[in-house]
C-alpha cells in the first residue's frame, strides 16, 4: 500500500508561486522575480517555528542554496555552450567558419533547393553550435545567394528559423543544454530523453519545414511573396546587429574566395571532421554490446574538451605568439554568450528543483519533499490513465511557458510537471518530458514569440518582419506539434 502523501503549508505556497508564474507568462511579463520571491517564501515557512529573524534567516539562506545548486546543476552545460562558442569565434577571425559552408553554396540552384540546404545547413551548424552564433554564419553568407536563384527573404528567414531555433535546438542533440536542463527537473537521464527529443524535434520540424515550403512556392505563384530585397524591418537593434555583422562576414568572406589561406582551409576541415567523429563515435559505443558507451557527463566532457583543443589550435595558428592573449578574448566572448542565454534561467530552474525531492533536500536537508512531486502524487488519481488530457496538458504549459521568448526558462517547468503528473499516473515521463521541451523551444526558442530572441536574430538577418516571419510560422509549427501529441499518446 502506498504512503499516503500529506501536503503542508509549503506545499500549498508551491503550487500558488507555480499559478503566479504561469499568469505571469499570459501576460508576457519576466518570471524570475516571482521565482525568487516563491523560493524566499517557501524556505521562511519550512524553516519557521524559531522566531522571526531566524525566520527571515533562514529563508534567505534558502534563496542563495537554492541558485547555488542550480547554478551547480547547470554550470557543466554552461561550460560547453562557452566553449564551443569560443572555438567558433576563433574560427571566424580568420574565415574558417566561412569556407566550412562554401560547398553548399553549389546546391542551391533554384528556390527549393535553397530553402532545403539553406535549411539543412543552419540545422547541422545549430547541432554543433547552437542557432544563435551559427544564423551570422549561414544567414550572412547564404541568405543572399538564396535570394539571387529567387528565394525570397521570408523564405529564406523562414528556413532558418524552423530549422535552427526550432528543430536544431528542441532536440539539442550534441550539446544537450536543454536535454540536462529538462533532465535535472524531471529526474530522467538525458540518456532516456534524447532518443525521444530527437523524435519529436525531427517530426514537428519535419511536418513545419513541409507546411511551410508549400505555403512559400504557393505565395510565390500568387505574387505575394517576392525574391526582391525587403525594407528594412521594425527592430532596430537587430538591424544594426545585422549591418555590423554582415560587414565584417562580407570583409572576410572577400578574403577568404579571393585566395584562402592554408591555415583557414585546414581548420574549416579538421572541425567538422572532428565533430563528426566525436558523434559517430558515441553512436557507435552506444550501440556496440562490447563497448562502454559515451552517454551523459561523459559525452558533454567529451565535447567540451574537444571545444578547447580545437579552440587552442585555432588560435595559436592564427595568431601565433599573440595566442597568448588572444584566446583570452575567445573564452571571455563564449562565457558572456552562455550567461546571457542562462542567468535568467538559474533563478527560475532554482524553484522548479525545489519540486524534486533530490533537489530538495539538497537545499533543505536529508527529508525535505518534493514539493511538486508530492502536488503531483496528490493530483495523480484524478489523471490516472487519461494520458490524453496529460499529454495535451503538458503541450498547452509548454506553449505558455514558451511565450517568455528565451525558450530555456521553461524548461524547468514542463520537466518537473511531466515528473511529477506523469510518474505518478504511470505514464512514460521520459515521452512526456521530451515532448515540453521540444514545444517548449519551438514556441519561445523560438518560432512563435515576436519577441524571442531567435525569431529577432533570424528575421534581422534576412530583413523580414519578426512578426510576420510568426505569423507564417504558426500554422506549420502548430500542425507538427499535433503529430508529435499523437505520436506520444501513442508509444506511451
Amino acid at each position: 500500500m502506498e504512503e499516503e502523501v500529506i501536503l503542508t503549508a509549503s506545499h500549498w505556497i508551491f503550487l500558488v508561486v507555480i499559478l503566479l508564474i504561469i499568469a505571469f507568462m499570459i501576460f508576457r511579463r519576466d518570471v524570475v522575480m516571482p521565482s525568487i520571491l516563491g523560493i524566499f517564501v517557501i524556505g521562511m515557512v519550512y524553516r519557521s517555528g524559531d522566531g522571526v529573524v531566524d525566520t527571515v534567516i533562514g529563508g534567505t539562506q534558502v534563496v542563495f542554496g537554492a541558485l547555488l545548486n542550480s547554478g551547480t546543476e547547470l554550470f557543466d552545460i554552461m561550460l560547453v555552450i562557452a566553449l564551443m562558442v569560443a572555438m567558433l569565434k576563433s574560427l571566424q577571425s580568420m574565415g574558417a567558419d566561412v569556407l566550412m559552408i562554401q560547398p553548399v553554396k553549389k546546391l542551391m540552384r533554384n528556390p527549393t533547393m535553397a530553402f532545403l540546404f539553406l535549411g539543412i545547413t543552419m540545422y547541422v551548424a545549430a547541432t554543433f553550435f547552437w542557432p544563435t552564433p551559427s544564423v551570422a554564419l549561414v544567414g550572412t553568407v547564404l541568405i543572399p545567394i538564396a535570394m539571387r536563384v529567387g528565394l525570397p527573404a521570408m523564405g529564406a528567414a523562414v528556413a532558418v528559423n524552423l530549422m535552427g531555433h526550432g528543430m536544431a535546438l528542441s532536440g539539442d542533440l550534441v550539446i544537450q543544454g536543454a536535454t540536462q536542463l529538462t533532465s535535472s527537473a524531471s529526474g530522467i537521464s538525458t540518456v532516456a530523453l534524447l532518443p525521444f527529443t530527437g523524435l519529436f524535434s525531427v517530426t514537428v520540424g519535419a511536418v513545419a519545414v513541409t507546411i511551410a515550403l508549400y505555403t512559400i512556392k504557393r505565395d510565390m505563384k500568387k505574387g505575394v511573396l517576392t525574391s526582391e530585397p525587403n525594407d528594412p524591418v521594425d527592430n532596430p537593434q537587430a538591424e544594426k546587429e545585422k549591418n555590423d555583422d554582415s560587414n565584417t562576414k562580407d570583409e572576410i568572406a572577400a578574403t577568404v574566395e579571393a585566395k584562402p589561406p592554408f591555415k583557414a582551409i585546414f581548420l574549416a576541415i579538421l572541425v567538422p571532421a572532428t565533430l563528426v567523429t566525436i558523434v559517430v563515435t558515441m553512436i557507435y559505443r552506444s550501440m556496440s554490446p562490447s563497448l562502454e558507451p559515451i552517454q551523459g557527463g561523459d559525452a558533454t566532457a567529451l565535447l567540451g574538451g574537444s571545444a578547447v583543443a580545437l579552440l587552442l589550435i585555432a588560435t595559436v595558428m592564427d595568431k601565433g605568439s599573440k595566442s597568448i592573449e588572444e584566446i583570452v578574448s575567445h573564452i571571455r566572448e563564449g562565457f558572456f554568450f552562455a550567461i546571457k542565454i542562462f542567468a535568467p534561467v538559474i533563478p527560475i530552474a532554482a524553484f522548479f528543483f525545489l519540486g524534486n525531492p533530490e533537489h530538495s533536500e539538497i537545499v533543505f536537508g536529508e527529508g525535505a519533499p518534493g514539493f511538486l512531486f508530492d502536488l503531483g502524487a496528490a493530483a495523480a488519481p484524478y489523471f490516472e490513465g487519461n494520458k490524453i488530457f496529460l499529454t495535451v496538458g503538458i503541450v498547452l504549459v509548454a506553449l505558455l511557458a514558451g511565450m517568455d521568448g528565451s525558450g530555456f526558462s521553461g524548461l524547468p517547468l514542463v520537466g518537473s510537471l511531466a515528473a511529477s503528473l506523469g510518474g505518478n499516473a504511470g505514464l512514460d515521463v521520459a515521452v512526456l518530458a521530451s515532448l515540453g521541451q521540444v514545444a517548449t523551444i519551438f514556441a519561445g526558442g523560438g518560432t512563435l514569440a515576436a519577441w524571442a530572441f531567435g525569431v529577432a536574430a533570424d528575421a534581422g538577418i534576412a530583413g523580414v518582419n519578426p512578426i510576420d516571419l510568426v505569423r507564417r510560422n504558426f500554422i506549420p509549427v502548430m500542425a507538427g506539434l499535433f503529430v508529435a501529441m499523437c505520436i506520444a499518446i501513442i508509444i506511451m
